[in-house]
Order: C-alpha cells, then structure tokens, then sequence
C-alpha cells in the first residue's frame, strides 16, 4: 500500500481554506479509496511541520486548543535525500517514513505558489497540481496576464499595474496610469487568492484606500477595469496531456457582491438559490448561449495550456454577454475544495477525483523520469 503525505495549513492568509480544502476533499475521498496509507501533515502559521493523525480531525482545529496540542506534539523533520520521508522524534524510533507520493493542499504563499512544488522536485517524489513554473506564474496574477496576452488571441480586460514602493515614490505616475482606466475598478493583491484583499471601487475618491488595503497584503499591486455586461465564469480543468473539462460554472452573486473573501466563503449558505459549491450558490453549466459557452471553454483551455498547468487548475473568465467578449481573468492552479462539486455533475465522485489527480501525478512523474538531467563531462579536470 502506498503513502500518500497530504501537505496544508501553511504561512498563508489563505491557511484556514487549506485546512477544509485538505480534510474535507483530500484525506477523507483518499481514505475512501482503501488504496492509500494516509498521513496528514500539516504546517502551522509560524512555518513548524507537525505529523498526526489527531491533524485529521477538524474538531481539534475549532476546539481553540490546537495551539496547545501542538506544544505537545514533536516537528517533524524532513528527509529528502533520494526521495522524501518525514522524521518525528520519538516515534517510529526516529527512523523516516518513506512518502509516495505528495498530495499539497496549500493554497497562497509558500504552497500553491510553486514554493512547495521546488521543493518537492529536489526530493524527486511525485505531487498533484501543477508543477513549478506553472504554480508560480498563475499565482502572480500580472504575470500570468503577460504570458497569456503574448499569444495574441487570449485577452484581458484593461489593466495596469505596479509595486508598493510606486505608490510611494511615484504616485503621480500610479495614478496616471490608472486613470487611463474607467470605472468601475478592482483592485487587487497580485499573488493572493480567496478574493482577500480586494476592492471594488466605482469612484476615484475610493481608490487610494483600496490601494492601501491591496497594499498591505502585497508588495505588487493590480488594478483592473470593470467589464460591462457582466457574467463570471469559471472552469475547471484538470490532465496533462489528454485534458479533461468540467462545466462552466457561473457563480450567482448580485453586482454589489463582487467575488470577495466574504461572499466566497462565508455566505455560501445565505444567498440564492443553485448548486453549493466552494463559491456559495452558483449555477452549473452557466446560463450563455451556446456559442458564447464554446467560446469561454476555448479561452479556458487556451489559458491552461498557455501556462503549462498540469494535473488540474482554474481558470476564472469574464464575459461580456452583449459584446460577446470573454476575458481572461485569473488561474488558480489549486481550486478550493477542488472544485468538486463541480465534477460531480460530470459524473465524477469526490473519490473518482482525488484517485484520477494520483494517477495524473503519477503519469507526470514517469514522463519526466524518462528525460536525461545528468551529462558527464571533463570540465572538472581542467581546473
């Protein structure tokens, strides 16, 4: 039986999703399989690694105690010479215990962000998700656009954007820029998801504040212009060579309720009507014509592949349903809740789906294996 590590918590903001993202989607549906060993390990928001099974358990995390749990509980060290194990101190007499393979469920920084991935490259050890460059770059959300513009066929809507020390040292060129764009604006941290630290914003008056806010999250800013018309839509896609696509989906929010943190997660339960999903209330496939709908699946598989995503991502879009414009908007390159409830309407259970990502990792993996990455030289003996 092999050992699959389930990675989550992390130094995120987002660290509170990964941990329902990880217990509720991954470890459980994992089980479920009777295929796996699984270990849950979890790191906290100072950065320590912890392995129990205790970490499996959501009540521990709502209790209030799981910083007094973790007091007790030894860190776990990593072993990541020839592939990669996790050493806990006292228990299993100090010896490794040998993973099989990885399974992050991070989402921000130092995860989702490609951080993780690095990491797990240099240890040799198949992972679900996407891979390195193609995490990293979907998490800069002004670098993804870049990538995908330079195509040609896959547009933005206008945008523009800048670091934190521009709006210091060089407001007047900030603001210039920006006033190239018409309102309504969002403006948003460059590599966080979940919506945090986002601002919609229908007047100049309300910008500088927004700016600090997106600011304080991050040290690279984004500032997008509104699309008339409006409906979002989202896909989800997951494979490496042979892509499978889920429906769109449209999430069912009002204007005023833009995609913020809030409106993501906390108040899923409250509004509308339509199938629950990690976004609240949303409508599966999404209401656009038929030509309309095709040419959203065509952007999101051209975004997808644009970036090199691999095993499975999200690309988010926005459609001008009067113009009949799709827009890119952003990649998440690990949806949250992995976007289950969406495939479940293409047939495909909670357990079919994490079982299908094992075997796209472990697909990637031996594809990978077969490229050369040592060349012997004499260059050493000249010296």
């Amino acid at each position: 039986m092999k050992t699959i590590a389930v990675i989550f918590g992390g130094c995120s903001t987002e660290h509170d999703v990964s941990v329902i993202t990880a217990l509720a989607s991954v470890i459980k549906p994992l089980e479920m399989t009777k295929r796996y060993k699984v270990v849950a390990v979890y790191i906290a928001k100072d950065g320590s690694w912890y392995c129990s099974e205790r970490l499996k358990d959501i009540k521990l995390y709502q209790s209030g105690r799981l910083d007094e749990f973790l007091a007790r509980e030894p860190k776990v060290k990593l072993d990541i010479n020839g592939g990669f194990g996790l050493i806990r101190p006292g228990k299993l007499g100090g010896k490794s215990l040998h993973v099989d393979l990885v399974f992050p469920a991070m989402h921000g920084t130092h995860g989702e962000d490609g951080e993780l991935m690095g990491l797990l490259e240099m240890a040799n050890v198949p992972y679900v998700g996407c891979g390195v460059a193609a995490s990293a770059v979907a998490m800069d959300k002004v670098l993804a656009k870049k990538v995908v513009e330079a195509g040609g066929k896959i547009k933005s809507t206008p945008w523009t954007w800048f670091y934190d020390y521009d709006l210091t040292h060089s407001t007047k060129n900030v603001m210039a820029a920006i006033n190239k764009l018409e309102y309504p604006l969002f403006v948003k941290p460059a590599h966080l998801g979940s919506s945090i630290g986002i601002s919609r914003i229908e007047k100049e008056s309300e910008l500088m504040n927004a700016l600090e806010v997106a600011a304080h999250y991050d040290n690279k800013i984004l500032v997008e212009q509104g699309v008339e018309n409006l409906v979002e839509v989202t896909l989800p896609i997951m494979g490496n060579d042979e892509l499978v696509l889920a429906q769109l989906e449209q999430p069912l929010t009002k204007p005023e309720d833009f995609f913020d943190f809030d409106t993501k997660y906390m108040q899923g339960g409250k509004k509308g009507k339509g199938t629950k999903g990690a976004q609240g209330y949303s409508q599966i496939p999404a209401d656009l014509p038929k030509e309309l709908y095709k040419k959203a699946q065509d952007v999101g598989l051209g975004v997808y592949l644009a970036l090199g995503c691999s095993g499975i991502a999200r690309v988010d879009m926005l459609v001008d349903t009067k113009a009949g414009n799709v827009y890119f908007n952003e990649v998440n390159p690990f949806p949250g809740g992995l976007y289950a409830h969406n495939w479940a309407k293409q047939g495909i259970s909670n357990v079919e789906l994490v079982q299908k990502l094992v075997e796209f990792a472990e697909e990637r993996f031996a594809k990978r294996g077969k490229y050369e990455t040592v060349f012997s030289t004499n260059y050493l003996k000249q010296f």
